[in-house]
């Protein structure tokens, strides 16, 4: 496919389908709980009536209330059109690209944070101190993760780094996977996005202040990571480029489909983690990352 056909396509895919995510768990919710719930689309009415309001800001913030967010959902957005998609593979490759994937989530982050800071407001900063500090330990789960990635194939560029694990090893970077998704996407038990409790909020906290447009990019640009996270998931232990192309889509749709109904499920049967109890999580779920790496780093022996 020509690449000024590849990418709209792809972009489409990244923005069209992410706010579907989050509508998806909500639902699985409110059918556990026995509740009719918000629809799926939800998400979709809140962005359009977000995107028709104004912006309120407060005196005490500076220009980087404002330009955090477009950083940040710029940042996210183009780490996802990184990700081979499937049997379809990437617009675009180049060798150490994982490497920038990287950094454009941690850049995401930092603005995030950075807007938070930009309030003036002790409150928002008390949630960019929480962010960042369980950060540092789903970080590290994302790097072994993807160390383990490019140790079973040799390659450091996305568009070849995805030969599936097998066995045992395949299993426990699911799990780790899966709990660094959680994390990383401040889902229970790591953090409630529908909470607002002063004591238990973590990303909420650094939104508060944000509003229209802004809040808006804040959204989506959530729900496109939370994809972006699924589809890393699903690639990483699946053969979903061995499947013939329509399979391989279908299979990988499928995949995000099951991996956000496994969102809601954990959220609906769990509870949110005291926050002495978050370190102990993340450190498991990076074992769980470690231990397909030593085993693949030993079968290379």
């Amino acid at each position: 496919m020509p690449l000024y056909m590849d990418i709209p396509l792809r972009l489409l895919f990244w923005l069209l389908l992410a706010p579907l995510l989050p509508g998806v768990i909500n639902k699985v919710k409110a059918w556990v709980a026995g509740r009719q719930g918000p629809p799926v689309l939800q998400l979709y009415y809140d962005l359009a009536r977000l995107w028709r309001k104004g912006v309120v800001v407060s005196t005490l913030a500076s220009p980087g209330f404002i330009i955090a967010p477009a950083v940040a959902w710029t940042a996210v957005v183009t780490a996802a059109l990184l990700l081979p998609l499937a049997g379809t593979g990437t617009a675009f490759s180049f060798d150490g690209d994982v490497l920038l994937l990287v950094y454009l989530l941690a850049l995401a982050r930092f603005c995030t944070a950075w807007g938070a800071m930009e309030t003036g407001s002790a409150f928002e900063g008390m949630g960019a101190a929480r962010e960042v500090s369980f950060a540092v330990l789903a970080e590290i789960g994302i790097i072994t993760a993807i160390l383990t990635l490019v140790v079973q194939s040799g390659s450091i560029a996305l568009s070849s780094m995805f030969e599936p694990l097998f066995g045992p090893g395949a299993a426990l970077l699911a799990v780790g996977l899966f709990i660094i998704l959680l994390a990383e996407n401040c889902r229970v038990p790591f953090d409630d996005p529908n909470t607002h409790l002063e004591l238990t909020m973590i990303h909420e906290v650094m939104v508060l202040d944000h509003s229209g447009p802004p809040l808006a990019m804040i959204l989506h640009g959530a729900s496109v990571k939370l994809l972006l996270f699924a589809v890393f998931l699903a690639q990483a232990v699946l053969p979903l480029s061995e499947l013939p192309l329509l399979a391989s889509v279908a299979a990988l749709l499928v995949s995000v489909l099951l991996i956000t109904v496994a969102v809601g499920l954990v959220e609906s049967l769990t509870a949110r983690l005291a926050f002495r109890r978050v370190p102990l999580l993340l450190t498991i779920g990076f074992l769980f990352c470690l231990f397909p790496l030593l085993l693949t780093w030993m079968g290379d022996l």
